[in-house]
């Protein structure tokens, strides 16, 4: 099968919905599909053999977050472009409502096409006004499917119909094993962090105030951030005694993301909201990291209710260091946690995700002639 997937985000910055279509695609190539992706890039972004480059992208905030888009008649030419020489026999859009190459794709495009859809928010303005001038990209979809009950109920809500539900991937081989990075743990004392730092909803403050509730009391207590951000910015929240205690790598290879799991003993997601699934914490569960993890429903359920790692209040410091001093102290359970997560991420390895994906795009082609096409007016 020729599959042609958008991604709406530029590639080069990482995200869970660069990470899921990433590796989507590699799932579905070594099925033995053909599969190209456009997305937004620079000019000088490294792009795998399999991602074709819509152009760059420009920032513009977007459910509390900064997303990097592409939209105008530069990406519109591109996306035809792709659409008319693939010749694919399903078009696989993700985030179609986003004003970006997905919406895009919808606008340009005839044939199967199937949508996921990642996005969760209680209520959105700018979606409700914006819903009726959607529809006409959205009519075309043939096929839907949401990574979680948060982001089909966004779905049903904002933009009507309903969606399979099909969870995002990990590919959990990929960070099983690895050594950890030099001069870290995991020893008893090293809380991790992964993340933009500078976004508040992934709720580095409220990590960085519960560190220094504990670290008054643990002297060789250490925490490592990972991720893009300011690091000055960061240091200015954590009082100078404590700073040689903060590690901070910046935006990390995927290796060394993969070994930075391996050398935390609690592995920290504090974030407040706005969180689909939580792609960070299934690939903290395929290395076997003890998770603690703020009580948002999306993280709830993939922890299958802090079975699989623990639980605080969410945005609350003072719960989240009571619990990570908990779990500090504690090696067995660290260890008891770490099976847990280890069996419990198992469902959604992409050997499993992948396959019923292909499912709905054999049950969209099997109802359409023909390939995908430019819906030329």
């Amino acid at each position: 099968m020729r599959i042609g997937i958008v991604c709406p985000y530029t590639w080069e910055v990482p995200g869970g919905v660069q990470a899921h279509v990433r590796d989507l695609a590699e799932a579905l190539i070594a099925d033995g599909h053909f599969v190209s992706v456009i997305a937004p890039a620079g000019d000088d972004a490294p792009l795998e053999p399999y991602v074709v480059s819509a152009g760059r992208a420009v920032p513009v905030p977007y459910n509390g977050s900064v997303a990097r888009l592409a939209f105008g008649f530069l990406s519109a030419g591109r996306v035809r472009k792709w659409i008319r020489e693939g010749r694919f026999d399903v078009l696989h859009v993700h985030e179609p409502a986003v004003p970006s190459l997905g919406l895009l794709a919808c606008w340009v495009a005839r044939g199967p096409i199937v949508a996921t859809f990642h996005a969760s928010y209680e209520r959105s303005r700018a979606m409700s006004v914006a819903a009726p001038m959607l529809q006409s990209a959205l009519e075309k979809i043939t096929g839907r499917i949401a990574v979680s009950d948060a982001a089909r109920k966004t779905l049903v809500e904002h933009l009507g119909g309903d969606a399979v539900l099909i969870p995002n991937g990990v590919t959990v081989s990929r960070y099983a094993e690895a050594e950890p990075l030099p001069g870290w743990g995991p020893d008893g004392d090293v809380i991790g962090f992964l993340g933009r730092m500078d976004e508040p909803r992934k709720g580095l403050p409220v990590l960085l105030s519960a560190f220094e509730i504990l670290a008054e009391d643990r002297p060789n207590l250490r925490l490592l951030i990972a991720g893009p951000g300011d690091a000055a910015d960061v240091l200015e929240r954590v009082p100078k005694r404590f700073h040689d205690r903060v590690g901070l790598l910046g935006m990390v290879s995927e290796g060394d993301k993969v070994r930075a799991y391996h050398s935390v003993d609690v592995f920290c997601a504090p974030n407040l909201g706005g969180e689909s699934f939580g792609i960070v914490l299934t690939e903290a569960m395929s290395a076997g990291a003890p998770i603690l993890a703020s009580d948002i429903p999306a993280f709830r359920r993939v922890l299958g209710e802090g079975q699989a790692g623990a639980l605080f209040e969410t945005g609350d410091p003072e719960a989240l260091a009571k619990e990570a001093a908990r779990l500090l102290d504690d090696p067995e359970r660290r260890a008891k946690l770490s099976d847990e997560a280890r069996h419990a991420v198992r469902k959604y390895d992409w050997s499993t995700v992948a396959r019923d994906v292909s499912r709905v795009y054999e049950t969209v082609t099997d109802a359409a002639a023909g390939v995908v096409e430019d819906d030329v007016p």
